[in-house]
């Protein structure tokens, strides 16, 4: 749906598009959830000043997105700011479908005034995740919310239903504007350091979740900043991790938990302390200045309120969080989004056909600062690569514009396409030269975290590689002077973003797009444009599909 409109009128259109859309693509007994969804300035205080903030429906953060495995979620989203504005679905894997992953290499914005109905299938998908909104620098202002996917009811989950279920965004925030943030990039320069923490868009104090005791409780924790690794803890409270970004893991005890930013987790915690308030503890980790914010774990039948100074947690220390990171494994036997264990797919086995390294770098580019992967600094087209590639437009990326292998050469600006194969297993290499932790996600997959450890990464380092139970997730992260590697199956046609999650470093050109690609024009392999896209720049005046 292209031209304005009402809210009014945009929900009696959403059941049209919604029908004539699925048509062909979607299996009939596959329920659908509406949503219908505006987008506005509000005033916020998560500080104590006022800031301009992006509101859905009102709220700061968004509402939550509850579905279950193969939910057809159809989600009108109307432009009511003065810029246009795109949603993604950070983990939504969009199979067959990377039209609707509401990146700009793959989605028209929505203009100002305008909607656009996205049409998403959470296919074979279970676990905590989270939408954002991507372009400019909209994410520094809000517009996000939590994401969870249930199993179905037959398929076994491998831990008892919880007494409740909620939602934890955490993440690092300025007072600034996220106008004022964005022309500090534009103008060359760097973001000062954030100014504090938010727990569910709250500052210290202003969260609370409320506990019987005795009973157990799933936490879904998402780092939703702009660039801190952040730790969370409980007071007196041990963390019992059962999930991660889709993928049920082995149930380790934790008394505090290392979330990256970008990253997912689950975690259950039972009220088995005396009836009172607790602290719940966010930090930064791997910061000379450490910012702490606090929520309070109350219970039911509490005796008082929190006491005794917050608990602290760890700070610089890398190896600390490494162990962790190693300690993060799939549970073998459990099922996944369907009744087969998670432990049935024999990764360790198969052969990888390609050995892509990455590596970042910073650099000045035009007197003004920008990142770089394998010396390639993302500049996005008029037109979106995914649309210039289904209407065969010339002239807006480049199939080989993006070596797989670090240069070594100077940064330079170009648009970055990573060409790869469907139906091929490769093996992909973070290799971290800098003195920051960095964190990764893919749109449209899961990878195998197979390794990672300091130094330079070599053939050899494949000898310590997890070959039997990695964790498969879509956000990993790198520590300082380290390297990470995974093993990715592209099983899912289309243009998929690669970025760094540290935000300043993705506006800035720490990105790309990997084209996973196929000869085949057959829906079994990818569906074609939706009916309903948007068409801008080149693409401007094509058709989509006749209704």
């Amino acid at each position: 749906m292209r031209a304005k409109m009402t809210l009014k009128t945009a929900a009696v259109a959403v059941a049209i598009v919604c029908i004539s859309a699925f048509s062909i693509t979607v299996v009939a007994e596959d329920p659908y959830r509406f949503f219908n969804w505006n987008v506005t300035y509000g005033d916020i205080y998560p500080l104590g000043v006022r800031q301009q903030g992006i509101l859905i429906n009102g709220q700061f953060p968004g509402p939550d997105i509850h579905s279950v495995t193969n939910d057809n979620l159809i989600i009108n989203v109307f432009n009511s700011l003065d810029q246009p504005f795109l949603l993604s679905w950070n983990g939504v894997q969009q199979r067959r479908n990377s039209f609707e992953d509401g990146v700009l290499g793959t989605t028209c914005p929505i203009p100002p005034g305008g909607n656009f109905t996205y049409i998403l299938q959470v296919k074979d998908q279970i676990g905590s995740f989270y939408y954002f909104p991507s372009l400019a620098f909209h994410k520094a202002a809000g517009g996000f919310g939590g994401i969870r996917i249930l199993s179905r009811p037959r398929i076994p989950v491998p831990f008892d239903d919880p007494a409740g279920d909620y939602t934890v965004l955490i993440g690092d925030w300025y007072k600034l504007n996220h106008t004022d943030l964005m022309s500090l990039l534009d103008s060359g320069r760097k973001l000062p350091f954030p100014n504090g923490i938010l727990i569910n868009g709250r500052g210290s104090n202003g969260a609370y979740f409320n506990v019987e005791q005795g009973k157990t409780y799933r936490l879904r924790i998402s780092n939703v900043g702009l660039e801190n690794s952040l730790n969370f803890r409980i007071q007196n409270h041990k963390l019992k991790l059962v999930e991660v970004e889709g993928t049920h893991t082995l149930q380790t005890t934790y008394s505090s938990l290392d979330v990256h930013v970008g990253q997912s987790y689950s975690v259950l915690v039972t009220a088995d302390q005396p009836a009172q308030d607790y602290y719940i503890v966010v930090s930064t980790r791997f910061t000379s200045t450490v910012l702490t914010s606090t929520g309070v774990l109350r219970y039911s039948n509490s005796a008082g309120p929190v006491s005794g100074p917050p608990p602290g947690g760890p700070t610089i220390q890398i190896d600390w969080s490494l162990n962790q990171a190693r300690s993060i494994r799939t549970n073998l036997t459990a099922s996944g989004p369907r009744p087969n264990p998670q432990g049935s797919y024999h990764y360790g086995l198969i052969n990888t056909t390609r050995t892509i390294i990455l590596s970042s770098s910073p650099g000045i580019v035009n007197g003004k600062q920008r990142y770089a992967i394998n010396s390639v600094s993302y500049v996005a087209p008029d037109t979106p690569l995914k649309l210039a590639d289904y209407f065969k437009i010339p002239g807006v990326f480049r199939v080989g514009s993006f070596s797989d292998r670090p240069t070594g050469g100077g940064i330079y600006l170009d648009t970055s396409v990573l060409q790869t194969d469907y139906r091929t297993f490769v093996e992909f290499v973070f290799q971290n030269d800098e003195d920051i932790i960095q964190s990764y996600h893919l749109d449209g997959y899961s990878f195998f975290v197979v390794g990672m450890d300091g130094g330079q990464w070599t053939p050899a380092s494949r000898n310590t590689y997890n070959l039997r139970d990695a964790v498969s997730r879509c956000t990993t992260q790198v520590y300082p002077k380290s390297w990470t590697a995974i093993y990715i199956a592209l099983d899912n046609v289309g243009m998929w973003n690669l970025r760094s999650e540290f935000w300043a470093r993705q506006y800035l050109g720490q990105q790309f797009y990997m084209r996973v690609y196929t000869t085949s024009t057959s829906i079994r392999d990818e569906y074609p444009v939706p009916k309903n896209a948007l068409l801008c720049g080149r693409a401007s005046g094509r058709h989509t599909r006749p209704l």
